[in-house]
């Protein structure tokens, strides 16, 4: 971590304390519970009876730069177990009580005062609440159970962001707006394409727009998979909780995972990941040498528990398709495999139009499978294939699959925004874990490393990341509705039924208006559903055997002939390939 970051980091903490003394001084029967740093800012955590209100959020502001204007020197106690208990017992904050009595015996617990005001906290702080400045903003209220329990009381948490200057502040406040306006779950319902609802919690209600979408976003990553000598297969959703306890995920995974009991009293679980299935299909028939690389494809759906509170649009879901891929090749193929697999997912962002992309070298994590020599080994062999690739990157420590060190694959926005997106991952655990094997150039049997690889991760998060970087006006060849007919008069709608079904039979997605509204009002309406082109008929169009072209963002029009508008379509309709 940088100096910078550091401090930013600080400065962050510092303003959740503010936040907290604020509060607790406006209302004090208010109880504080946790109030970290993250992303852009912070958040704190409080148990208070009366709901806070927008209006709250200005008064707490105001609040704050008061508490900054006073300028409260920063101080910190180490203290015993009981003396820290007995601080806020006496203070009436049971949370913070039970915080301490969870830390291990053994711990020193540090207690930080802005004044008089205090805080159990690791630190560190700045040396008074005046030196964060006012360069902060309280953004939002929303509903937060506490440690995360559905069993546990519901909390009010209260988001806010802060930064060492006021332009610095603006900036990230204007990069909200925009981010508001570009909102994927806001333009999916402008634009007809997908909903939730409770019945279905983290689950996708695709509408055909939307489908029609999400079913381009696979045909164009078959094409690329085909091309790059890949073979699909499918596997099933629901499999014996025997296989998962084989593959390790169960142990380390099974908080996660959905689990049930069928009729002859067996333990099912549905997927949350596709390998131990892709493994399965591996097994089948004697593998040698000779048939490595193996490149296997897969959509899979896979199902994984998260919070409610955690469920976020098309961006945080509990029921997904994965473009998965698993590459089985011997050791000696790792660094080759692995550079194939950089080439293809750099050209496939370049294709969506992300050409700002950062990579991430992930190791192994507290919670894995396998020995260290073998984790010594998978590490090499990727660090090996990145520096072959002649790529940077960075290193994520830690942050590694529970099975094998990866490649993270960071995409940056229009609004500059970074979305973790495509994986590599080299696995020497699972095939022998699931008895995967191949028969090697000596006669004898040896274990396949297996390459785990998806390119846009979440086809359900892509999509919406698609969505909020386009602003929903998707490239042609992506858009749902490419073209609309809307005839000026219905005495034009015979030849814009022509138009349309020409369209139609070369396999444009076509529309057609036939409403009897005037042709602004039908402009207006369609320009708002984004279709990027409106074919406008009238009579000297019919008459010439022409179409007007009117392309979305674009205020010129352009007349083509009849003959020529499937020829025209064809070549802008066309998925590109950036080889």
């Amino acid at each position: 971590m940088s100096n910078e970051e550091t401090f930013i980091d600080i400065l962050r903490h510092d303003t959740a304390h503010v936040l907290a003394m604020a509060v607790q001084e406006l209302f004090p029967d208010t109880q504080v519970t946790i109030g970290p740093v993250i992303e852009n800012g912070f958040y704190y955590d409080f148990d208070r009876k009366e709901p806070f209100t927008e209006k709250d959020l200005g008064t707490i502001e105001k609040k704050m730069k008061e508490i900054v204007n006073r300028n409260e020197k920063t101080s910190f106690k180490v203290m015993s177990r009981e003396d820290a208990i007995k601080l806020f017992s006496d203070k009436g904050e049971n949370y913070k009580v039970e915080i301490i009595k969870d830390l291990p015996e053994s711990e020193k617990l540090k207690v930080y005062y802005h004044g008089e005001w205090f805080d159990l906290c690791k630190g560190p702080h700045l040396e008074s609440t005046g030196k964060i400045g006012k360069a902060f903003k309280l953004t939002k209220v929303a509903g937060a159970y506490w440690r995360g329990d559905s069993n546990n009381p519901m909390l009010q948490r209260i988001y806010g962001t802060a930064w060492e200057t006021q332009d610095d502040l603006e900036n990230y406040l204007n990069l909200l707006k925009e981010a508001e306006k570009r909102d994927h779950r806001k333009l999916g319902k402008e634009l007809d394409l997908f909903h939730f609802q409770e019945e279905a919690p983290g689950s996708v209600f695709w509408h055909a727009k939307g489908w029609t979408l999400f079913r381009t976003l696979i045909d164009y990553m078959r094409k690329r998979q085909e091309e790059a000598g890949y073979e699909e297969i499918n596997t099933p959703d629901i499999m014996d909780k025997s296989l998962w306890e084989r593959s390790g995920h169960l142990e380390k995974f099974g908080d996660n995972m959905f689990t049930t009991e069928a009729r002859e009293e067996r333990v099912y679980a549905l997927k949350p990941m596709n390998c131990p299935g892709c493994v399965q299909v591996y097994k089948q028939g004697l593998k040698s040498y000779r048939d490595l690389p193996l490149r296997v494809a897969e959509f899979g759906k896979v199902h994984r528990y998260e919070p409610s509170g955690a469920l976020h649009g098309l961006m945080r879901v509990r029921a997904f398709t994965q473009d998965d891929a698993h590459i089985f090749c011997t050791e000696d193929q790792i660094t080759e495999e692995s550079k194939k697999v950089c080439d293809l997912v750099l050209s496939i962002y370049k294709d969506f139009g992300f050409e700002n992309v950062s990579i991430k070298f992930s190791d192994r994590p507290e919670k894995r499978v396998g020995n260290d020599d073998v984790w010594d080994k998978s590490e090499a062999a990727l660090r090996e294939a990145m520096e072959a690739t002649g790529l940077e990157y960075t290193l994520n420590p830690g942050e590694g699959a529970f099975y094998g060190p990866k490649l993270e694959f960071i995409l940056k926005d229009a609004i500059g925004r970074e979305w973790q997106c495509g994986t590599l991952q080299v696995d020497l655990n699972l095939p022998e874990r699931l008895g995967g094997h191949y028969v090697a150039e000596d006669g004898q049997k040896h274990n396949p490393v297996m390459l785990h690889r998806a390119l846009f991760g979440s086809l359900e998060r892509f999509t919406g990341i698609l969505i909020e970087h386009y602003a929903g006006n998707l490239p042609l060849w992506l858009a749902p509705t490419q073209a609309v007919v809307a005839p000026i008069t219905s005495d034009i709608n015979e030849y814009a039924e022509r138009v349309y079904l020409s369209l139609k039979n070369n396999g444009i997605r076509v529309e057609k208006d036939l409403r009897n509204e005037k042709i602004s009002y039908k402009i207006r309406e369609n320009s708002l559903k984004k279709i990027p082109f409106q074919l406008i008929l009238g009579k000297n169009e019919m008459e010439d055997k022409t179409v007007t072209l009117r392309e979305f963002g674009n205020d010129n029009q352009e007349k083509i002939k009849f003959e020529k508008l499937n020829d025209f379509f064809q070549k802008k309709c066309m998925m590109p390939f950036h080889q």
